[in-house]
């Protein structure tokens, strides 16, 4: 009983990071879906700068 125990914990553990990318992907999706186009270009646009990529 107690390697059952074990099994399920660890399945349980190997899990938590699928189920976290899969809410952060939906995350994205739904935040990037719902923001008008002018917000999500200056999102970019900061970071492209931030990364000390040029965009001009």
């Amino acid at each position: 009983m107690n390697a059952t125990t074990k099994t399920i914990a660890r399945a349980d553990v190997q899990l938590m990071p699928i189920v976290f990318a899969a809410l952060a992907g939906a995350m994205l999706l739904l935040a990037s879906g719902y923001a008008q186009a002018s917000v999500l270009h200056d999102a970019a646009h900061d970071q492209r700068h931030a990364m000390a990529f040029p965009c001009h």
